[in-house]
Formats: structure tokens, C-alpha cells, sequence
């Protein structure tokens, strides 16, 4: 794997990222193979014609490296000069540090918007591209009260349950990710431009496919892997036997993350492919809490290990609600169930506070969903 490093940030070190990730044949493999070979795009395309076809170059690579695209070139260098727009390497210190852990992490990820929410902990929701009205709602509502409790959530900015998923994180006033099929110069679907504009100001739009890049059938699947290579896991909502979300989840799985599948009605061919994936070892969830409860500890260690922090931090002297949550703990093992008769908050507040005061490091989940304080 690459290791990450300081971002360069020159136009000509852009420029020399971009004439590899433009020529033909030099996919995410192939780039790692040249990085681990010669530590910088600089040095494989000062390389000699021998070296990089021992590599797996053919020509067509070759010559690219030679006499780049320049108009291909100049278009991505045009539209990083816009404001919120940026390149991330995988030699980035900003690179979503989940990304570096696959086989074949994109080598370069285009950026519109709030880019350092590329690190943050995430959440995948998937779905049905023609849901029924109730999934379409439990898809923005499970997004409303995962981005109430500080996780980011991420999509495909797709038709049916990717779109309600961002929206609902929009409307708790959360961050959200979509991951396009694309270059980020175009919105596909056209019909969600608004929402795409939306995510920009508020969250970010995040593709690896070079500026006039269009919706080509072979994109999405490699879009699909960074969905879930981002997340600690994969919520599918509603998805039938043969949908895409399933490639989704299974690549999740691959990924070692967390798979969630919301269960439907049997007579429901939109719930036959959850059921499925519940069988096959995903975690039934009815409530944001099964959710929530299970990636807490996945948060918390990410970040740690950003030494960044965390939103319980952040809290002013960690908040008069926060305390007095932690007074109703006490220092005994307690479930859910007791904090919220203790509290008199909602169930979905305590699962947001609980969630804030566990990534900074004042309680712990035990099992059974019982929770501990620490300090």
C-alpha cells in the first residue's frame, strides 16, 4: 500500500498525477505498481520504456506518458481553479485514511466542497433506484437521525433511496458524500443538479474519474467500491435480488465493513434482496440505534487515530445536557431503555449523545447495548 505523505500541491506536480491517471490502460493497480516502484509520478514518467513495460505498460501508456493529453490535462487543471475544488493524491496527508486499506484505492479523488469530510466517519445508504413511498421515507428518516448523531452520510447521488438518504441528511443540517460516475463537471442523474449543488455547499461530491468524464455503464461499480470503501459500513434500504446495491454490500464485506440491511414485507420484491443479505450474515436494523450502537466503536476508533477532535470535544465544557446525561450513567452498566427514563430525552437523542460522548473517549458500549461511563 502507498503510504500517505504531505500533499503536493504545485500545478506541476498535479500535472505530472494527471499524465498518469490519463494514460490508456494505467488503472488503480497499475498506479500503485509505478508509486511503489518509483515514489513519484515524476520519476515513473522519467522512466525508461523498458522499465515501465516490465510494469505492465503497452504502448499506447507509453507514448501517453511521452506526449500527454494536454487538452485532457488542461481541462482538470481549468476546473481545479475554481473555489472548493480540489485534487487529493494518495500520497495526501488529507486522504481518507479507509481508502488507503483497499487492494486497489483510487489514485487520485476530485473534490467539491468540504473535501476534509472525506476523513470523517461515514455511512453508507443504498437502495432501490424506484423504492416504494415507505422505504423512500425510512431512508430519509435513518439519514436525519444518523447525521443528528455526527455521522456523515454517504451515496451515489443516484434516483430512489441514494437521493432520499442525502436528503435526510440535509434536512438534520449534516454533512453528506456522493460518490459520482462521473466527472465532477456533470450531474447524473440531470435531474438532481439542485441536489448536487446542495451537496457542494453542505457536504462534498467526490468522484476518481477525470473532468468529461460521462455516465458510462463500467463506472459505477468502481464508484460502488468507494461508496463503501469510505464507511465504516453499509446501511441497504430496500434493494431487489439483482440490484446493484447488493454488489454494494458485498463489496463492503470484502472491505471488512459492517453490512445493515432494513428487513420489508415478504410480499415486497423490493425487501427480497435485504432478506437475503440479513441470511447471509448482515445486521437486521429496525431502529437508527442498531445502527449507531454497532459503528460507535469503529468512530471512536478512527478518530483516535486521527488524533483529531471529536464532536463531544468540541462541546462547550462538554454542554450541560451532556453532563447530566453522564450524571443519570453513573458508573454502573446501563441500557438505553434506563437513560431515556432517567433523562426524560428521546431515544434518538440518547443515541446521538451517546454516540458524541463515546468518540470522546467518556463512555463505552458493552454488549447487549448497554453502555459505561469511563470518566
Amino acid at each position: 500500500m502507498v503510504a500517505a505523505s504531505a500533499e503536493q500541491n504545485t500545478g506541476e506536480s498535479f500535472a505530472d498525477w494527471l499524465t498518469l491517471h490519463h494514460a490508456p490502460g494505467v488503472g488503480a493497480a497499475t498506479f500503485q505498481r509505478l508509486l511503489e516502484t518509483f515514489a513519484t509520478p515524476a520519476q515513473a514518467i522519467r522512466a525508461s520504456s523498458d522499465q515501465l513495460r516490465g510494469l505492465g505498460l503497452g504502448t499506447s501508456a507509453i507514448d501517453a506518458l511521452r506526449q500527454p493529453d494536454q487538452a485532457a490535462l488542461d481541462r482538470d487543471l481549468e476546473w481545479l481553479q475554481a473555489p472548493n475544488h480540489h485534487l487529493i493524491t494518495c500520497q495526501s496527508a488529507n486522504y481518507p485514511p479507509l481508502l488507503l486499506q483497499l487492494p486497489d484505492p483510487p489514485p487520485l479523488l476530485y473534490a467539491q466542497g468540504q473535501a476534509e469530510l472525506l476523513s470523517e466517519p461515514q455511512l453508507a445508504m443504498v437502495g432501490s433506484r424506484n423504492p416504494s413511498a415507505s422505504g423512500r421515507q425510512t431512508a430519509t428518516d435513518f439519514a436525519r437521525h444518523f447525521g443528528a448523531a455526527g455521522l456523515v452520510i454517504t451515496s451515489g447521488l443516484a434516483l430512489g433511496i441514494d437521493a432520499a438518504s442525502h436528503r435526510g441528511a440535509l434536512d438534520a443540517g449534516a454533512a453528506t458524500v456522493a460518490v459520482t460516475g462521473t466527472g465532477l463537471d456533470r450531474v447524473y442523474p440531470a435531474s438532481h443538479r439542485d441536489l448536487a449543488h446542495a451537496i457542494a455547499e453542505n457536504g462534498v461530491l467526490v468522484s476518481e474519474f477525470a473532468i468529461g468524464t460521462p455516465p458510462l455503464a463500467g463506472n459505477f461499480p468502481r464508484r460502488n467500491r468507494i461508496i463503501s470503501g469510505l464507511s465504516l459500513g453499509t446501511l441497504i434500504v430496500e434493494a431487489a435480488v439483482r440490484s446493484g446495491s447488493l454488489i454494494t454490500a458485498r463489496m463492503a464485506l470484502e472491505q471488512g465493513r459492517e453490512v445493515f440491511a432494513v428487513p420489508g414485507s415478504i410480499h415486497n420484491p423490493l425487501a427480497r434482496g435485504c432478506h437475503r443479505l440479513i441470511r447471509e450474515g448482515a445486521k437486521l436494523v429496525e431502529t437508527a440505534a442498531d445502527v449507531i450502537d454497532e459503528l460507535a466503536p469503529l468512530a471512536a476508533a478512527c478518530a483516535a487515530n486521527r488524533e483529531a477532535p471529536t464532536p463531544a470535544d468540541n462541546a462547550p465544557g462538554l454542554g450541560d445536557d451532556y453532563r447530566q446525561l453522564l450524571e443519570n450513567m453513573g458508573f454502573d452498566e446501563i441500557s438505553i431503555d434506563r437513560l431515556v427514563d432517567n433523562s426524560g430525552l428521546t431515544p434518538a437523542e440518547v443515541s446521538s449523545m451517546l454516540l458524541q460522548l463515546e468518540m470522546g473517549g467518556h463512555v463505552a458500549a458493552n454488549h447487549g447495548g448497554r453502555y459505561i461511563r469511563l470518566k
